[in-house]
């Protein structure tokens, strides 16, 4: 039984022979995969030479903490030599050459694969200048061909961007910040992907250090408080589950250690609770040599003390997407106090403590690695993916959502397994398995059982598309707010569908589509061309064509019209309104010309945020805020009321806001328990409703008065609306 509490504290680094003389101790008795300590030395000696007297200390010092990085890692020669010449700031074809005469063909081949992943080389090469290169496809994608040809390069990077931020400490605090967000956008999922607990939390650490300075600092603050009677208490923890093991016959490894930082940040923000409302922050890890003897740990553990139930997870039984394995329980120890408990064997520990790095320790007499294999199929799936994104800003999107760790598991007919993004619904599965499969889906079976193409995916699921012989993808099927696709790939295979239907006929659906949002939202005269503008297309024809293709979105559509209406138009009769300084009243709208008087909103139209609108100074009650094309205002502007006053939005919008919404449906029984019960998930409030039907027509016409944030709200609400059973239309009226 081997029992330890701190951390393993990394070697001195700052002296490079004492640091060469330990791997000559770690060599002595070993046949197999020992350092070549010559070859250390060579390279070292070749970074001297290439850097002059006045930078070799930093130089050295830069490229010692890279390697010592990857030697905790446990890489091979190649690896580890490859990092110690590596340097972003030495490039070219030349260089390259010479570390193939003096190192051979694989070492340069690993140096110039470095090279190639550096996808931000303002924030890495010149700290000094504050700028950020934006992340976009070709460079993802250069960065991942990297990766495939040689994962080992990966490897040598995320030591490379650890080095970076643990010498940050002294940089702007805005460049801190960008090379912080740069690691935990990409960096520290990439290393979660592919397994590398050990480099991971390290990243997200360091990352939350400059991205939330007070908030890291505080928890290291209460963390040290505590640390002696922490240390303490898992000392007695640890000391009785070795007497329960070692009484079963388990040879077992067990260890304390403190949970990361940001690991306890993120659960503060999750349950939105203090430092001092997290009890979780002892942990013990237990280390046994067979998978039997995990869940006999388990057991033992579960005898002595009380677990809890939502905190057990058995991810040997089902991994995570990045293969990796463990049993996690919580129980409450003695004075009821929460302690975590990993438990695993000690190969699934040094997979998930190096991730692909442990394939290299071992790759000499192994023939197949199923676990790396699969670490390798992910990234030539992303490379596929690139060749068939519609734009750069899709394959970043799908990176995105395939590194970050919210995955489902689903099972084909044959038992083949599927990772989809959390969220996703048949149709998702279905353009996974193949586009034609998509775009030609009308049904899925889930379990046996047939299910909506909304319907969210589980782990575990087993499902069957139902398709017909020739079909295509609807529009609705990338509408955000009814919930069709989830993933960045089935949605830019739509898109790529309509994008190739003949431009005419797309500009004709977008001016349908256009108008029928139009109509929902109770909008009128909007000038088309000024909304063109405001949304970045030269002509109306291409911005209708590109709403007809679906690249630009309802909600799009919807927060541009939020920010920006039509003026009145010219048949109505112009007033000339008193044109004073504006001055803001204690409400969103600006008032212009009376000072600081309150201001409510009329209900004879309700207006909300986006809406053209104008002031009425009333008699007691300060300015009613009414829309310009209000029935009330058309009668004071014909009969030039000097009451009415020039007000726009100003400020941040009001929590709420009143509109009336007409539907028109088949009226069933349960069809206003429906919709009401829609509004009520969506969070939505139902001030007034009022229903008519009409008994000849079986038809039912429903009004009713709802809060709403904004236009873009109101857009979702009423599509789905318009997507329950039997509702014909959903709109806003104004009148």
């Amino acid at each position: 039984m081997v029992r330890s509490l701190a951390d393993k504290t990394p070697p001195n680094v700052n002296n490079l022979e004492h640091w060469i003389q330990s791997l000559e101790s770690e060599n002595r008795g070993k046949d197999e995969s020992s350092v070549d300590v010559e070859l250390i030395r060579h390279a070292f000696t070749f970074r001297q030479s290439e850097v002059s007297t006045d930078d070799e200390a930093g130089t050295i010092l830069a490229s010692l903490e890279v390697a010592n990085i990857l030697r905790d890692l446990k890489v091979d020669n190649e690896t580890l030599v490859a990092g110690i010449l590596h340097d972003s700031s030495i490039t070219g074809q030349q260089r390259i050459e010479k570390i193939k005469q003096n190192f051979g063909e694989a070492i340069a081949g690993l140096v110039a694969g470095v090279a190639r992943m550096d996808i931000m080389p303002a924030a890495e090469k010149n700290l000094q200048t504050g700028q950020s290169s934006q992340i976009d496809g070709e460079n993802l994608r250069r960065m991942l061909l990297a990766m495939v040809e040689d994962v080992r390069v990966v490897l040598i990077k995320l030591a490379d961007r650890l080095l970076l931020l643990r010498h940050l400490k002294n940089s702007p605090a805005e460049q801190q910040r960008k090379i912080a967000a740069q690691t935990q956008e990409i960096f520290s999922p990439l290393a979660n992907r592919l397994g590398i607990w050990q480099l991971k939390w390290q990243l997200e650490d360091l990352s939350l250090r400059y991205l939330k300075p007070d908030e890291y600092h505080r928890i290291a603050a209460s963390l040290d408080e505590r640390r002696a009677d922490r240390e303490v208490y898992i000392e007695q923890f640890m000391q009785k589950l070795e007497d329960e093991l070692n009484k079963v016959g388990i040879q077992a490894e067990i260890s304390g250690r403190v949970k990361h930082i940001n690991s306890i940040y993120r659960k503060m923000m999750r349950k939105n609770v203090d430092i001092d409302q997290i009890f979780d922050v002892r942990a013990v890890r237990i280390l046994v040599d067979t998978i039997p003897d995990c869940y006999a740990a388990l057991g033992v553990a579960h005898s002595l003390w009380p677990y809890i139930k939502e905190e057990f997870d058995d991810y040997i039984t089902t991994p995570k997407n990045n293969n990796y394995q463990s049993i996690h329980t919580a129980v409450r120890g003695p004075e009821g106090k929460l302690v975590e408990i990993q438990i695993r064997t000690h190969a699934m520990h040094e997979r998930g403590e190096l991730g692909v790095a442990a394939h290299w320790r071992y790759k000499e007499g192994v023939g197949h690695d199923e676990s790396f294999d699969r670490k390798i199929a992910w990234l030539r799936q992303l490379l596929e993916w690139k060749d068939e994104a519609a734009d750069g800003s899709d394959f970043v999107a799908e990176f995105r959502s395939q590194v970050f760790e919210d995955r489902v598991y689903v099972f084909t007919p044959a038992g083949k397994i599927i990772d989809l993004p959390s969220g996703s619904t048949p149709l998702d599965f279905a353009y996974s398995i193949h586009t034609e499969i998509g775009h030609r889906c009308r049904g899925a079976r889930v379990n046996g059982a047939i299910a909506q193409l909304t319907y969210q995916l589980k782990t575990g699921d087993k499902v069957e598309i139902l398709t017909i012989k020739e079909g295509q993808p609807s529009r609705d099927w990338i509408n955000p707010h009814l919930g069709y696709t989830r993933s960045h790939r089935a949605k830019s295979k739509i898109q790529q569908w309509f994008r190739h239907q003949e431009y005419d006929q797309n500009a004709a659906d977008g001016r349908t589509i256009l108008d029928k949002e139009l109509l929902r939202l109770g909008l009128k005269d909007v000038n088309i061309d000024k909304l063109s503008q405001r949304l970045k297309f030269n002509k109306t024809s291409d911005m209708m064509a590109a709403v007809g293709r679906s690249e630009v979105k309802i909600t799009q559509i919807a927060n541009a019209l939020q920010g920006f209406l039509s003026p009145q138009t010219k048949k109505e009769p112009e007033l000339k309104l008193r044109q004073q300084p504006a001055k803001k009243n204690r409400s969103d709208i600006h008032v212009l010309g009376v000072g600081n008087l309150m201001t409510h909103m009329a209900q004879c139209c309700k207006p909300v945020p986006g809406d053209d609108i104008v002031g009425y100074i009333t008699q007691g009650r300060g300015v009613s805020i009414h829309r310009s094309d209000c029935s009330n205002v058309l009668r004071a502007r014909n009969q030039e009321d000097k009451h009415l006053i020039e007000v726009n939005w100003g400020g941040p919008e009001q929590d709420i806001y009143t509109v009336d919404i007409q539907i028109v449906a088949y009226d069933r029984k349960g069809l206003l328990h429906d919709i009401t019960a829609l509004l009520s998930n969506e969070k939505t409030n139902v001030t007034a409703v009022s229903t008519k039907s009409n008994s000849r027509t079986n038809e039912a016409t429903m009004k009713l008065t709802i809060e709403v944030e904004n236009l873009s709200r109101l857009s979702q609400l009423l599509s789905r609306i318009n997507e329950l059973p039997n509702v014909y239309e959903a709109r806003r009226i104004t009148e």
